[in-house]
């Protein structure tokens, strides 16, 4: 039917576009002679498949030109006003303090010092110290007097130059009370009168480097610089030393380093002849720090005598579980001197005949450290290789008895452990542990060398910061030595328990006790010089 209606409605306009071009035909009446009946042919009907057009995926870089314009914003200035905050207490700051003491067996202690200093234009200080005692009422002659005195200053040039400089003097006198171990406790035979025993050790030193004050434009540091000391003792050894030392490090993005040191070391000794032993050395290293490792690789070249020694100096560290452990290996060596102070200093009683040598050395070393909960700790083991490794041996003839230097072949392995622990606010305690273990050379035995030490300690101080209390222990085994017989044997061991404790009466007035070997151990460090037992000192500190 739509069909019909279309078709209709076709020729009714057909119809009335012929009207309008016929003026001429008559309006009255029309005359329908024929229906029209108009038919379409079958066509084949065509199927469309609409399809997106592809996607455009390549990138096309835009470029935008904006011309800047600067506009002036006018606004009034705000007002800033500090956020009150309760900072700590500023502690003050005292120039000077000393320290006046005595106690027993017939014992004195002094302390003094002074320092000055004003913002980075200068630092200088003065300092003196006294201890002394006297245990001649039990064991005749045992007995000891240091005393010491000293300045050291430094100032500071605007061109960030700082130069340094300090003198001091040592008088140590030393006694040897040794011979009373020889005598029978019930009919002593051999006395000496204390002028006859006494070892006085006087010491110069003066030194004087110069240094870089401030931070360089260049990550630049430098110190050049000397230490010379002369020594004397009461039996007309005598010993001067220079050591001149030029050191330079250049920071590589502020945390890598390259260094370099130069030494000259001068010794020279005289007592019925004359001796000298000079060292040079030459020390490069460059040092690594990556985020979780550090490489030190390193060079000592040593000189002595036209004969050069190379040694290595490195050191590999790496973070494994961020600060809590830490491991590290590596290997040092070089030539270490073995002066008349060096020895004296290590054995009071040391012969003024001596001859100087160097002991050879390598280590190679590893082990690990950390930080747990605020508890630092370094455990540590190596072997190390030594030739002239100097040892100390009684002659059986000498009186009173002194100690001949012996110098030997001796490897050490060793390890050592130590440990710092802040357990609560104010208390700490702290210990470290060392074992050797000698594989000596001609001698077969290490002579008067430790081969275990222990040391631990604790204090603790008052909230309040007026007093504190501490507790040391103090452990060694018997050093091996000759018995008058060549037989070789092992001195008693070490065992010293000491308290201590200081409260501060006012703000610059306080008072100390310390009490030193409880246990009364009368053990010999060095054959025939059993140490002082128990002995206590108490007096009082100024600060000012």
């Amino acid at each position: 039917m739509s069909k019909y209606f279309a078709l209709i409605a076709v020729a009714l306009i057909s119809a009335s576009v012929a009207l309008q071009a016929q003026t001429t035909l008559p309006t009255e009446q029309v005359e329908i002679v024929k229906n029209f009946d108009a038919r379409l042919l079958e066509t084949e009907r065509i199927g469309l498949q609409p399809e997106l057009p592809p996607l455009d995926t390549s990138v096309k870089r835009q470029t935008y030109n904006i011309t800047g314009r600067p506009i002036n914003v006018e606004y009034p200035a705000p007002q800033i006003r500090p956020l009150a905050m309760r900072g700590e207490r500023v502690p003050k700051v005292y120039n000077g303090y000393t320290r006046l003491g005595a106690g027993m067996p017939s014992s004195l202690l002094g302390e003094f010092s002074y320092n000055i200093a004003k913002d980075k234009k200068y630092n200088f200080g003065i300092g003196a110290q006294h201890h002394s005692a006297n245990n001649n009422a039990k064991v005749e002659n045992q007995r000891f007097s240091y005393t010491s005195a000293g300045l050291d200053g430094t100032y500071y040039l605007e061109q960030g130059i700082a130069i340094n400089g300090k003198a001091r003097y040592t008088a140590d006198n030393v006694f040897f009370y040794g011979y009373n171990n020889l005598n029978d406790p019930d009919n002593p035979a051999i006395s000496f009168d204390k002028e006859d025993v006494r070892q006085r050790f006087s010491i110069i030193d003066v030194g004087a480097n110069i240094f870089n004050g401030e931070r360089t434009v260049a990550d630049f540091n430098y110190q050049a610089g000397f230490d010379f000391y002369y020594l004397q003792d009461a039996y007309a050894a005598r010993e001067n030393g220079f050591d001149l030392k030029i050191n330079a490090t250049k920071w590589i993005q502020e945390r890598h380093a390259f260094r370099i040191n130069l030494r000259t070391d001068f010794t020279s000794y005289r007592d019925t002849a004359r001796q000298s032993l000079h060292n040079f050395y030459l020390q490069p290293n460059f040092t690594f720090s990556g985020d979780a490792f550090r490489a030190k690789v390193g060079l000592n070249l040593v000189s002595h005598d036209d004969e050069f020694s190379f040694f290595p100096d490195v050191e590999l560290s790496a973070r494994v579980i961020g600060p809590v452990l830490n491991v590290f290996a590596g290997a040092e060596g070089s030539l270490q001197k073995n002066t008349f102070r060096s020895l004296s200093e290590y054995n009071p009683f040391v012969s003024s005949r001596i001859r100087l040598r160097n002991t050879r050395y390598i280590d190679y070393f590893g082990g690990i450290r950390g930080v747990v909960q605020g508890i630092d700790y370094r455990v540590q083991g190596g072997y190390k290789t030594t030739d002239h490794l100097a040892t100390f041996l009684w002659n059986g003839d000498s009186l009173p008895p002194r100690f001949n230097v012996l110098y030997d072949t001796i490897d050490i392995a060793y390890i050592t452990a130590s440990l710092v622990a802040p357990l609560f606010k104010g208390f700490e305690i702290n210990g470290k542990f060392t074992q050797n273990f000698f594989n000596a050379g001609k001698e077969g035995k290490a002579w008067h060398l430790p081969a275990t030490t222990i040391s631990a300690g604790a204090k603790y101080a008052t909230t309040d910061g007026k007093g504190s209390v501490r507790a040391d222990l103090f452990l060694e085994n018997g050093v091996p030595y000759l018995d008058t017989d060549g037989v070789a044997k092992n001195l008693n061991a070490l065992f010293d328990l000491s308290l201590g404790a200081d409260y501060r009466l006012t703000e610059n007035i306080g008072v100390f006790l310390q009490l030193n070997n409880l246990a009364n151990n009368r053990r010999q460090r060095w054959q025939h010089y059993p140490v002082f037992g128990l002995n206590a000192l108490a007096g009082i500190t100024a600060r000012f």
